[in-house]
């Protein structure tokens, strides 16, 4: 089953609009294993800006709206919607479960009204839910040859959501979202900082927020060192894009870092030019170990097994 030329379309258009850094990756991926990946972003972007871009009045509403659009991608019946009719060609190519899917709309629910997390137990499910899924999908679309891989794939998304969580704390703070958990920020900060949700962000709060912001970079090098791990379960062309994706997102951390933790004004990114050093860099490397690479036989495959949250947990 193929996705069509208006489908391939609608999805590449969404990837290269809001993921940059995701649109360079897969230019590295097989064509059709780019189109499907591109897919699977589209729909997850669909998801997350059906609650971002939604008044808070009409949340509730687009949560169900996602529900049963996630039931007629899973359904018998093809479907019109471009990006919809998409993720479902991939769904149906690359065996993707439908609790990855179930488990990220959870996740947007708990986008969907005022979010203070108490624990980083709190914070790491929130990951999990919203793009250690993504990653989970992504081991379908990249056909994953080895099940042991998978908690990697679930832990990349894991690592690149703290990086977002640390590089948007002011635009959150908007949203009236806070991701740092109170165990983290301090009770009297956290209180703070909620208190302010509506007004901006509390200066005599950035100090105790830089700190913890410095907690969950740490944790995402934790990840994203565990995540590595996975790569040999990939074939040497997914492998240099995943590489690519995992590099450009951990300097985004580097970004934070370099200009302060503390500093929550202003959108840390990863300039055009460095992005193109390190797909440069991370191509070398690459190009270094694939004799080894071409001598094993990669055979791509399904994975077998359905991991939850409890299964990935560092």
């Amino acid at each position: 089953m193929k996705m069509t030329a208006v489908q391939r379309e609608a999805c590449r258009a969404v990837l290269e609009k809001h993921a940059r850094t995701f649109a360079l990756a897969a230019r590295f991926l097989a064509p059709e294993t780019a189109e499907h990946a591109s897919a699977v972003y589209a729909w997850c972007r669909r998801a997350d800006d059906a609650i971002d871009l939604a008044p808070r009045r009409e949340h509730a509403v687009a949560l169900e709206r996602l529900r049963v659009e996630l039931d007629a991608v899973f359904g018998a019946a093809d479907l019109d919607d471009p990006i919809l009719g998409g993720f479902q060609v991939v769904v149906r190519t690359r065996g993707i479960r439908r609790a990855y899917c179930d488990e990220l709309l959870l996740g947007m629910a708990m986008d969907a009204d005022d979010v203070r997390y108490e624990t980083e137990e709190d914070l790491l499910l929130y990951c999990y839910r919203v793009a250690g899924t993504v990653g989970l999908m992504m081991a379908h679309v990249l056909g994953v040859r080895d099940d042991r891989a998978l908690p990697a794939a679930a832990h990349l998304g894991m690592a690149m959501q703290l990086t977002n969580i640390c590089r948007d704390v002011a635009e959150d703070h908007a949203r009236r979202r806070c991701y740092l958990p109170a165990t983290w920020l301090g009770a009297e900060t956290a209180a703070q900082i909620e208190a302010a949700f509506g007004a901006p962000f509390p200066a005599d709060a950035c100090e105790a927020t830089g700190r913890a912001r410095q907690r969950a970079l740490d944790l995402a090098e934790q990840y994203y060192a565990a995540a590595d791990a996975g790569l040999q379960a990939l074939d040497w062309r997914s492998a240099v894009a995943i590489r690519v994706a995992r590099s450009g997102y951990a300097a985004i951390g580097r970004e934070i870092e370099r200009g302060g933790v503390a500093r929550i004004e202003g959108r840390a990114y990863v300039a055009r030019r460095r992005k193109a050093l390190i797909a440069a860099r991370t191509l070398g490397h690459a190009v270094g170990e694939a004799p080894r690479r071409m001598r094993q036989r990669f055979e791509p495959g399904v994975p077998q097994i359905e991991l939850e949250y409890a299964d990935v947990r560092l």
